[in-house]
């Protein structure tokens, strides 16, 4: 905007100075014609009453040379009996013209020839005649329209910085505008415009701070909405803890007990999550990005989801990068991640009939982060549904959440999502995880947490799987399996 600006003002300037300067040109130059001619005729005349009273031809001779001794225009005088005295100049039909009475100026080769008409010379009729050179005509034109240039430069060059300052003025509040507009969409939500500028600009900055008030407030009341939300699921908890100890079998009695805790401990994640601070939900910049060794939380989600796999008489096939690779770090808290393999994972048990293989692939990118891949022989997506990725939408009568929640977690990361079909014929998601980025806000809080229902137990089954008990992972992972849920069970469709 000051590039153009700038480019702005100096056009003006240049088309008014053109305007002024170009006329102004013309104006000198016709001027010093105009001196050197006047100079020239004053010269001139000065013989006239000379060549009128003379009474030789001798005697004006000699005045003559003693003219042409002190001038810089030498004079020519031209006698009616056809003598010519002074300078050598031939007998040209202006001559004959000016002998006849008229004096007159006229243009030959060597600039211009000013004549001078004498009558009453006891000769007859005589001519005074002498020639302004070219040189003489013009002489400092070129060194004053040199300055004049300069000075047009000059006030150019003013003008175009007195439009840069004017500009300042103006583009220094749109680009702190644009700054703080930018840090709102990184989350810090704290950042504010200062109004400044111009009237409508001003009006920009407090609109900007409106608009960032206003989605701070909404984000909180959302958070307090799930809090509350999520605090009511206590009453009907503690209900369910009740009966579940006046069971009689002891067993049964404890495995619902671990599926109560396990429900708890994710209502009071739910909870604490909601009610975080704006700038830790949000995520200020400045703050150091949380990140995981995605190999890890993919191998302990899908030993997790394995128990089920048996039950159901699937077959898994894992490819992870070996352990002598080192740690696959992205740019995601495992708690995310975690939730990002349960409800990809969840999906293949949800959608696809017993029995049917599904494959599992973490690979590192070559520009950083992770690419994992889930690819499944069942009859795979539907495309009458529209978009499986949209929040809410889903063809099974699910919350048609999961896949947002994992779109919405690889963009956090820096990545993508992408729905293709696999070589059987299957669905295949593939989620590309971005890298850890130094002085990245966390944008976890963005993600929305995802906390599946615990699996559906087999009918046949009597014991409780040591994997639906508890888990907990080593490492960089600061989750419990329990928390993160088990497999959803094969009554609905976790997302599409």
């Amino acid at each position: 905007m000051r590039r153009r600006l700038a480019l702005l003002a100096a056009a003006i300037t240049s088309l008014v100075l053109v305007a002024f300067l170009v006329p102004l040109a013309l104006l000198v130059r016709t001027v010093a014609a105009d001196r050197a001619l006047e100079a020239a005729t004053s010269q001139v005349q000065s013989l006239t009453s000379a060549v009128a009273t003379a009474t030789s031809t001798d005697a004006l001779r000699l005045t003559a040379e003693q003219v042409n001794a002190t001038t810089a225009h030498p004079v020519t005088v031209f006698l009616g009996d056809g003598t010519v005295l002074g300078a050598p100049a031939a007998r040209t039909p202006a001559v004959e013209l000016a002998a006849r009475g008229r004096s007159l100026a006229v243009d030959v080769p060597a600039g211009q020839q000013i004549l001078v008409s004498v009558q009453g010379a006891p000769t007859g009729p005589a001519v005074v005649a002498t020639v302004v050179p070219e040189s003489d005509l013009y002489r400092g034109v070129t060194t004053i329209w040199l300055i004049l240039l300069g000075l047009g430069i000059m006030l150019v060059a003013v003008g175009v910085v007195v439009a840069d300052r004017l500009a300042v003025s103006m583009v220094r509040p749109i680009a702190e505008a644009a700054r703080v507009s930018h840090r709102l969409a990184r989350g810090d939500l704290e950042a504010r415009a200062r109004a400044a500028g111009p009237p409508e600009i001003r009006d920009v900055a407090t609109a900007l701070n409106h608009l960032a008030s206003r989605i701070r407030e909404l984000l909180r009341a959302e958070r307090e909405s799930a809090a509350d939300l999520s605090h009511r699921l206590r009453t009907p908890l503690t209900a369910l803890r009740l009966d579940a100890e006046s069971l009689r079998d002891p067993q049964e009695a404890e495995r619902i007990g671990s599926d109560l805790d396990a429900l708890e401990r994710a209502v009071d994640q739910a909870i604490r999550d909601a009610r975080r601070s704006e700038s830790d939900s949000a995520g200020t910049p400045g703050s150091a990005p949380r990140t995981c060794d995605a190999a890890a939380v993919v191998r302990e989600r899908v030993e997790f989801w394995s128990a089920l796999a048996d039950d159901t008489d699937r077959t898994v096939e894992l490819d992870l990068p070996g352990l002598h690779d080192g740690p696959l770090r992205v740019a995601l808290p495992a708690t995310d991640l975690a939730a990002v393999a349960d409800a990809v994972l969840g999906n293949v048990f949800a959608h696809t009939p017993d029995g049917t293989p599904f494959a599992v692939q973490l690979s590192a990118r070559p520009s950083g982060g992770a690419r994992l891949v889930v690819r499944d022989a069942g009859p795979g997506l539907s495309s009458s549904t529209g978009d499986p990725t949209t929040r809410g939408a889903s063809g099974a009568g699910s919350t048609g959440l999961g896949l947002d929640i994992v779109r919405r977690a690889a963009s956090a990361s820096g990545g993508t999502l992408r729905l293709g079909q696999a070589p059987a014929g299957g669905a295949e998601i593939t989620i590309d995880l971005g890298p850890p980025r130094r002085h990245h806000a966390d944008m976890a809080a963005a993600t929305a947490r995802f906390w599946p229902l615990r699996p559906m137990r087999p009918r046949s089954e009597r014991a409780v799987h040591p994997e639906w008990a508890s888990f907990e992972p080593d490492g960089d992972q600061a989750y419990r399996g329990a928390e993160h849920g088990s497999p959803p069970g094969r009554h609905g469709r976790t997302s599409s």
